[in-house]
């Protein structure tokens, strides 16, 4: 039960990480309109997919499961960035 307690723990700490990490992508997606540049920047995702792929190959995690998982963290941050001008 305390390896439980334990994993509810790290899942709270991810789901606050996400927040922030969300918040922060409606600020730039203000920053992006105010500039008039585009939500979606292809060089800078493909430059964090990289940066993911290499840490998690330094961390020996599966390299395909972390990449899934932070397309759909990419996805929802874009997405968060487009809601914020409503």
């Amino acid at each position: 039960m305390e390896l439980r307690k334990k994993i509810d723990e790290i899942d709270e700490k991810i789901l606050h990480l996400l927040k922030e990490r969300i918040e922060v992508s409606i600020r730039i997606g203000t920053i992006k309109r105010e500039k008039g540049l585009p939500i979606r920047d292809v060089e800078r995702e493909r430059e964090k997919m990289e940066q993911i792929t290499k840490k998690a190959e330094e961390l020996k995690l599966d390299v395909e499961f972390i990449k899934s998982i932070y397309k759909s963290v990419i996805d929802i941050s874009a997405q968060a960035q487009e809601a914020s001008h409503i």
